[in-house]
Order: C-alpha cells, then structure tokens, then sequence
C-alpha cells in the first residue's frame, strides 16, 4: 500500500500552505517593526539601494565592487540588529521561522526528501494500515497470559521476555527477531507491543504487512506514474531504526519477491538495523517458499520465537458470544 499521486500532491500543499504561513508571519512582523521603527525601514530600502548601485559596478568591471557590497552589508545589518535589540524585539526576531529548518518547509534538500517529507509519507501510509488505532490497544500494557496454558504459556512467557529485552537493549545492540507459529498466537500483537515502546521512545519503526511492503518495492521499481510518490520510502525500508513485516508468506511469493526480500534483509543487516518478522508459516514452508539464502539470513541472524496455542480472536469471539 504506496502512496497515490493524489497523496504525494496532498503532501506538497501542505509544504506550500507552511511557506505561505511563514511568508505571512515574516510580512507582518516586517509591518510591526517598520512601524515602531522607521529608521528600520530606511536601512532595508539602503541596502536594497546599495546592492543594485554595486551590481551595476560590478557589471561595469568594478572588480572591489563585490568587497565593497558585502562589508556595507554587513554593516547594515550590524545596525539592524542593534535597532532591534534598543527597541525590545529580539534579533530574529525577522528571520523566518519554519517547522523545518533542514528544507526550510520546501520538503526538499537538494533534490532529495528532506526526512520530514518521508515522515509525512509514512505517516499517511500509517492511516491507511490503521497502524496507529492498532497500536493503542496492541501494546505492553494490555498484555494478557489468560488466552494460553500449558507449553503455549511457557512459550507465550518467554517470548514476551524476549520482547521487553529486545526493548531494553535496542539502541545498545543489534538484535533480530522472528515470529512464527500457528494462526492467531499472539505474533503480530507482540510485534506491536515492541513498536509502540520503540515510537514512544522516538525511534523511526515502519511497520507493513508483507503485501503492503513488496506492493510499495514493486510500485517504486517497476510504476514510473509511482516512482516519485515511493521514492524515499525504499530508502527508509531499507534504513529505518526498526522495519516489521507482519504475515510474511500472505503475499505473491515470486522470483521478485524472493530477491526484494533478501535485498532487503541483507541491507538492514549490513547498515546494523533491526528487524521483526511475523509468519504463519512453519521454518519448512519459509525454507520451500523462498530461497536458501533467505532461510539462511533469518535462522542464523534472527531471535527465532515459536508460539502455538488456539487461535486467541476465536477464543475472543466465543466468549463474546456467551456473554
């Protein structure tokens, strides 16, 4: 699930509607100071008199003139910050003032997404997943043992340990896990957990379903109408402090598929950072379905954690309906 075009144009009112905001903010504090100080005033029309005055010199073949422009200039505006100052603003108090100050709210840096432009992308990615209404009720403190028994609690228990350490020690070591096991069992759930704790602590996570990820991979390889939407995006994927990819094996699994996947995996382990997957599928079908060297990445580099049990929305669902 990629962004539309639509989305991608939504993103860059939004940067045009901040510099309009700046642009009117830096008018009327210009108006204020004019109007408490007229000598304010008379320094920008001499400096915008003097920059044209030495740029005709400068054109003339006045090789001093472009000294001489930039010394007057840092004179003027020594006087005008010292104006500022006797008059109790503060000397930005004309300096424009952005939510960005890396791309200066353009979105862009040198032709390159600025990371507020990728945040707001992930962001509205984020709405159509409904990552962020899952993470209010999938997380720590709404854990519960009650759904398991048995082996399945002892496995339920150690993987929550695993979690709360993963946690604990993820911006000191790099670490991997992987979820797997019958359906229903608390994998996904955990994965959330892990990705509120790590949002709250201000770490970039991107959390897709694995349809949603190659959908996005696929788009920005192959979609020229969707490249400039998704461009950026495979960058994060790749270099995000945490990516989950929940349900791996629900996708079309195909030799494209197959490569993204490592490519994948074998960046983020390179740059060192972190990983989670969650599956249905036991180590066999991971193994048949996708490549050795995937199967290889994952069991040699991942925390591998199993859970079985009944399936915890059933279990959910029929005590609903005796209630």
């Amino acid at each position: 699930m990629s962004l539309t075009n639509s989305q991608y144009d939504a993103i860059m009112r939004s940067y045009e509607e901040k510099q309009r905001i700046a642009r009117h903010r830096l008018e009327r504090n210009t108006e204020i100071v004019y109007q408490k100080i007229p000598a304010y005033e008379a320094l920008d029309r001499q400096v915008a008199a003097i920059s044209i005055e030495q740029g005709k010199k400068l054109l003339g073949g006045e090789t001093n003139a472009l000294p001489k422009l930039k010394q007057r200039l840092r004179e003027l505006s020594a006087q005008k910050v010292s104006l500022l100052r006797e008059n109790g603003f503060s000397e930005n108090y004309l300096s424009p003032v952005y939510e960005c100050d890396k791309c200066q709210d353009t979105g862009y840096i040198a032709n390159k997404k600025c990371s507020c432009f990728r945040a707001a992308e992930i962001d509205l990615i984020y709405e159509q997943c409904h990552i962020k209404t899952l993470l209010e009720t999938e997380n720590f403190s709404s854990l519960s043992y009650d759904y398991y028994a048995g082996e399945d609690l002892e496995k339920f228990t150690k993987a929550v340990q695993i979690c709360q350490n993963f946690v604990k020690s993820f911006n000191k070591d790099y670490r991997n896990l992987f979820f797997y096991g019958t359906v229903g069992t608390g994998k996904s759930f955990l994965s959330c957990c892990i990705a509120k704790e790590l949002i709250d602590m201000g770490n970039f996570v991107i959390y897709f379903s694995a349809s949603q990820l190659f959908d996005i991979l696929s788009k920005s390889t192959f979609d020229r109408d969707s490249m400039e939407a998704t461009s950026g995006i495979s960058e994060d994927i790749c270099d995000c402090d945490l990516l989950i990819i929940d349900d791996l094996g629900t996708e079309l699994t195909n030799a494209f598929v197959s490569s993204q996947l490592f490519s994948c995996l074998n960046n983020r382990h390179l740059r060192k950072k972190a990983t989670i997957i969650t599956t249905n599928l036991s180590l066999g079908e991971l193994r048949d379905r996708y490549s050795d060297r995937i199967f290889s990445r994952i069991t040699s580099n991942f925390d591998i954690c199993k859970l079985t049990g009944r399936d915890i929305r059933m279990q959910k669902k029929t005590a609903s309906a005796n209630k």
